[in-house]
Order: structure tokens, then C-alpha cells, then sequence
């Protein structure tokens, strides 16, 4: 059974950061890229970042600089750095599997097939 589960959620101030992993069962992460979404109250699911299974980073603008998604395919994870985080960065944040090895039209999500049910990321002081 093909799964994505997140973790690493929680709550950080401003200004720090959080790591949030994706863990993949039931398919060979290697094969595909891997996305990040993000949906904050009252707003639509927005891309964050992808990667590709070269290893090729795509970031949002609001968050470039800031994270960095990273892959272990023998861990069968995709990871996402948060640094410097914001207030606008509270979200339920999602990871998804692309049904490709590039991240084509990363931010669209008809583009994936599968997705975890998310990790809460908090921001606040």
C-alpha cells in the first residue's frame, strides 16, 4: 500500500526553525519527485518546494532562501529545512508524490497522485 506519512511538525517562534520529514512506503521514492505543499486557514493549498530525482530543488518564492528540501532514497525520506521561519509560514503542510522523475508543473497538484495527510507547523511567539 502506497503511503506518505509526515512528521516534525510543531511550534516555533519566529525567527526559528523545524525540520519536516516525509516518509515513503509501497513505492521506490528513487522513481519520483516529491513535492511540499502548504494550506493556511481560510486559504488554498499552496506549492512550497519540490525535488526531483536528480536531486534538482525548486522552491516558492515566499520560502526561497529560507528552506531546503533534501532527499535520502535509502532512508526512503524527503526532508524540508525551515529556517528563519515567519508567521505566514503556519500551515498545515502536506508532502506529495509526483507521478514523474521531474518536477513538471511542480505547483499544480493534479500533477501528484498521492499525499500524506500533513504536519501542523505553527509560527508564534
Amino acid at each position: 500500500q502506497l503511503q506518505l506519512v509526515e512528521s516534525g511538525g510543531g511550534l516555533v517562534q519566529p525567527g526559528g526553525s523545524l525540520r519536516l520529514s516525509c516518509e515513503a512506503s509501497g513505492f521506490t521514492l528513487d522513481d519520483y519527485a516529491i513535492g511540499w505543499f502548504r494550506q493556511a486557514p481560510g486559504k488554498e493549498r499552496e506549492g512550497v518546494s519540490c525535488i526531483s530525482v536528480y536531486s534538482v530543488a525548486y522552491y516558492d518564492a515566499s520560502v526561497k532562501g529560507r528552506f531546503t528540501i533534501s532527499r535520502d532514497n535509502g532512508k526512503k525520506s524527503v526532508y524540508l529545512q525551515m529556517n528563519n521561519t515567519k508567521g505566514e509560514d503556519t500551515a498545515l503542510y502536506y508532502c506529495a508524490k509526483m507521478r514523474g522523475r521531474d518536477c513538471l508543473a511542480w505547483g499544480v497538484e493534479i500533477t501528484y497522485d498521492y499525499w500524506g495527510q500533513g504536519t501542523q507547523v505553527t509560527v508564534s511567539s
